[in-house]
C-alpha cells in the first residue's frame, strides 16, 4: 500500500514540476475555488460549486461528497453499490436534504435518492452544519444540504457528457436550452446510465454491483421580469430506475421469490412536480413574498431474496414565505406558513405497514446584522402533526468577528422527525435477519418520534503562511437524542430489534481543517475528524456500529495556466484514511461466518485527470480506489445464501476494488 502511494505522489509531484516549467511564460488567469467558506455569513454553510464536482466521477448526487472533508460517503451494502451520506456522525435521514429549498430526499426515497439527481445537473450545493433554518421545517437535526440545479436563464445551448468505467458502467448526460424570449426561458435534461457487464472481483459468487439501468428527464421553465418584480419556475420530472443483484447464475425471469439462487431487483418510478413564484416589491427591493408548491409520486417495487419489500408514497408540499424588515435592513425577517401531505402505502413481506401523515406549521425568522462583526439568526416554529403532535421547534445561529479574518459561529436547535424504519433500513433486507418491533404504543410503527437537540460551534481563521494563503476551521457539535428508533444489531445476528431508547444516545464530532495554496494553482485541503457517537442498546453502551471513529482527509488540486482557446491541464488526488469500526455482532453465527468486534483501518485514493482542449471540449480519465483496498468477507454465508448467517449488510470498505473511467464533456456557448 505504502509503495503505491508512493509511487503516485511522485508521478504526481513529477507532472507538477514538468507542468510548472513548461507555462511558466504563459499568461495567469485568477479563478475560484470549488469549495466557498465566507466570513460574514451567519450560519456555518459551505458553498460547493459545480467547478468542483467535475473534479471526481461524480454521476450522481450520492458521489458528489468523494472530494468533500465535511461528508462521509459510504457503501450501503455489498449488493447494491449505493452509497450513504453522513455528517456530524450521523446517516442521511437527519439531514434536510432539499432541491431548491424544496425538501426532496425523505420517506421513501432516503436509500436511494441521491442518486436520482445526475451530478451535470447540480449549479451548485449549499452545505450547512448544525441546526438548519426553520423556514425549511422541522425534520433537520444534524444538517442541511440544499442543490441548486443549473438556471435556463443562465445555461447554454447544449451540454453532452459522456462516461464509461471498467466496472461496466455507462452514462450519457445532454442539456438543451432555449431562451424564448428575454423574460421565458426553458431546459431540457436527459441522463441515462446502464451497467450491463457481471463483475465478481472477490469470488464469492455475488454480483459486486447491481445490473441497471436509468432514464431520468427534467423539463424546466423559468420567468424572470425585473421591471415588475415577479420571478418563478416550473419543473417537470420523471425517473426510471432498475436494479438486478444477487448471485452470478440469478435469472429473474426464473428464479425469483425463489430459492433456487438468491437475487433482489428495486424498481423504482418517480414523477416529480414543484413550482416557485416570487415577487420582489417594486419599491422595496428588501420586501418580497415567495410561494412554492411540490407534488411527487415515487414507486418502488423491490425484493432481496425472499424478502419482499414495496413502498408508494405520494406527497404534497406547500411554503408561503414573506420577507421584509424592521425599520432598517439590519433587521430582516421571514415568516410564514407550510403544508406537508404524505400518502405511504407500503408492504414488507405482504404486511401492510401503511399510512398517512400530515402536518401544518408557522414559522418566524428574526435576522440581525450589522454589516460588521456580529449577526445572529433566531428562528422558531409551531406545528401541528396528526402523528407527531403539536410542538414548538427553536433554532439559533450566532456570528462573530473578533478580529480581522476569523470567525466564531455557534449554533443550537431542535428537530423531530418520524422514522421510517424500513425505508431507511433496506439493506438490511439483504440479510437472514428478523425484524422485531419491540414498542406498541407509539403512532409511528408502534414507536414514537424521533427528538434531538444538536448544537456546536465553529471557528475559522484566513491568513498567510511563509507568504502563503491558507485558513484552518475547526469545529465541534454535539447532539444529543431524548427519543430514538434504535436499530438494534447488537443483540443477535440473526434479529433487527426495533424500539424506543432506553438511556442515552449521542453523537460528538469534532472536525480541524487546514487548507494552503502551496504554489500558484496548487491547493492542498486536510481534514482531521473525530467521532464519539454512542447509543445504550438492550445488550449495553456501544459505539455507533460502521462509523470509523478517526478519519484522515486529504485533497490535491493542481490546474495548469490557461492557454489560449481555454486549453488547460487539471489533476486531482483525494485520500481518505478510516480508522477502525464498530462491527455488529456476529457472536451467535457459526464459526466460519463471524467477523471481529473491531473492523481495521484503510486508506482509499482517488484521483482524476482532465484535458481542456477549448472552451467546448474537455476530457478527463480517473480511478476510485486506485490502491485496490478490498474488504474481505464482505457477505457472510454466501455459500448457503438462505441459511442463517447470511448477511449482504455489514460493509465497512470498498469490496470492488480499483475501478478506471474515462468520459469528455462537449459544449454549445
Amino acid at each position: 500500500m505504502m509503495k503505491k502511494i508512493t509511487l503516485f505522489l511522485l508521478l504526481f509531484v513529477s507532472i507538477l514540476s514538468f507542468s510548472q516549467k513548461k507555462l511558466e511564460d504563459v499568461k495567469i488567469e485568477g479563478e475560484k475555488k470549488g469549495i466557498r467558506k465566507s466570513l460574514t455569513t451567519t450560519s456555518n454553510t459551505y458553498m460547493v460549486s459545480s467547478k468542483e464536482l467535475l473534479k471526481a466521477a461524480c454521476c450522481n448526487l450520492a458521489e458528489s461528497f468523494e472530494t468533500n472533508p465535511s461528508i462521509d460517503v459510504n457503501f450501503a451494502d455489498a449488493l447494491t453499490g449505493t452509497k450513504q451520506i453522513k455528517m456530524l456522525g450521523l446517516t442521511s435521514p437527519y439531514l434536510m436534504i432539499t432541491e431548491e429549498n424544496i425538501p426532496s430526499v425523505r420517506g421513501a426515497s432516503q436509500a436511494y435518492g441521491l442518486s436520482f439527481t445526475p451530478g451535470t445537473w447540480v449549479e451548485s450545493i449549499q452545505i450547512t452544519k448544525g441546526a438548519g433554518s426553520v423556514v425549511n421545517g422541522f425534520e433537520s437535526i444534524s444538517g442541511q444540504i440544499n442543490t441548486e440545479l443549473i438556471k435556463p436563464m443562465k445555461d447554454i445551448p447544449f451540454f453532452l457528457n459522456a462516461y464509461g468505467a471498467t466496472d461496466s458502467r455507462y452514462e450519457l448526460n445532454t442539456h438543451f436550452n432555449k431562451k424564448v424570449s428575454d423574460k421565458w426561458a426553458t431546459s431540457f435534461y436527459i441522463h441515462g446510465n446502464t451497467r450491463v457487464a457481471k463483475n465478481d472481483m472477490n469470488n464469492d459468487g455475488f454480483l459486486d454491483n447491481p445490473l441497471g439501468k436509468q432514464i431520468n428527464m427534467v423539463n424546466r421553465w423559468q420567468y424572470s421580469n425585473p421591471e415588475t418584480g415577479w420571478v418563478s419556475f416550473i419543473n417537470f420530472r420523471y425517473m426510471k430506475d432498475e436494479k438486478q443483484t444477487g448471485q452470478l447464475e440469478f435469472d429473474n425471469n426464473r428464479d425469483k421469490l425463489t430459492t433456487n439462487y438468491w437475487g433482489s431487483e428495486i424498481n423504482t418510478n418517480r414523477f416529480d412536480f414543484s413550482s416557485k413564484v416570487g415577487y420582489v416589491f417594486k419599491d422595496m427591493p428588501y420586501q418580497s413574498i415567495g410561494f412554492q408548491n411540490a407534488f411527487s409520486n415515487h414507486n418502488q417495487d423491490s425484493y432481496f431474496g425472499l424478502n419482499q419489500y414495496a413502498i408508494k408514497q405520494q406527497s404534497y408540499y406547500s411554503n408561503l414565505i414573506f420577507n421584509s424588515i424592521i425599520n432598517n435592513t439590519m433587521h430582516k425577517f421571514a415568516a410564514g406558513l407550510n403544508f406537508t401531505y404524505d400518502k405511504y402505502a407500503e408492504f414488507v413481506n405482504q404486511n401492510d405497514v401503511g399510512r398517512t401523515d400530515n402536518s401544518v406549521g408557522s414559522f418566524f425568522e428574526y435576522t440581525y446584522d450589522n454589516n460588521d462583526k456580529f449577526s445572529f439568526i433566531l428562528g422558531g416554529r409551531l406545528d401541528y402533526h396528526n402523528r407527531l403532535g403539536v410542538f414548538f421547534t427553536p433554532r439559533l445561529h450566532l456570528r462573530y468577528n473578533p478580529w480581522e479574518n476569523g470567525v466564531l459561529r455557534f449554533s443550537a436547535g431542535r428537530g423531530k422527525r418520524a422514522a421510517n424504519i424500513f425505508a431507511e433500513n433496506q439493506n438490511l433486507f439483504a440479510s437472514s435477519r428478523t425484524f422485531s418491533i419491540l414498542d406498541t404504543n407509539g403512532k409511528i410503527y408502534g414507536l414514537n418520534p424521533e427528538i434531538a437537540w444538536n448544537y456546536g460551534f465553529s471557528f475559522t481563521q484566513n491568513f498567510k503562511l511563509f507568504g502563503k494563503t491558507a485558513d484552518a476551521t475547526i469545529d465541534f457539535y454535539r447532539t444529543d437524542f431524548q427519543n430514538q428508533a434504535v436499530v438494534d444489531v447488537m443483540q443477535s445476528s440473526q434479529q433487527v430489534l426495533i424500539y424506543n431508547l432506553i438511556g442515552k444516545s449521542f453523537a460528538n464530532s469534532l472536525q480541524i481543517d487546514f487548507n494552503i495554496e502551496l504554489i500558484k494553482h496548487l491547493n492542498i485541503r486536510t481534514a482531521y475528524k473525530y467521532y464519539d457517537i454512542s447509543t445504550d442498546y438492550l445488550s449495553g453502551s456501544f459505539q455507533r456500529p460502521l462509523q470509523a471513529k478517526h478519519r484522515f482527509f486529504g485533497n490535491l488540486e493542481y490546474a495548469t495556466h490557461i492557454k489560449e482557446k481555454g486549453k488547460q491541464w487539471k489533476f486531482d488526488y483525494t485520500l481518505n484514511w478510516l480508522g477502525s469500526q464498530q462491527l455488529p455482532t456476529t457472536s451467535t453465527n457459526a464459526i466460519a461466518d463471524r467477523l471481529p468486534d473491531l473492523a481495521g483501518a484503510f486508506t482509499v485514493m482517488n484521483a482524476q485527470i482532465t484535458r481542456t482542449f477549448s472552451s467546448t471540449f474537455e476530457m478527463y480519465i480517473g480511478g476510485e480506489n486506485i490502491g485496490n483496498y478490498r474488504q474481505d468477507k464482505a457477505i457472510l454465508g454466501a455459500s448457503n445464501p438462505f441459511g442463517p448467517t447470511f448477511d449482504a449488510s455489514i460493509i465497512f470498505a470498498p469490496i470492488f476494488g480499483a475501478m478506471y473511467y474515462a468520459g469528455l464533456r462537449f459544449k454549445i456557448i
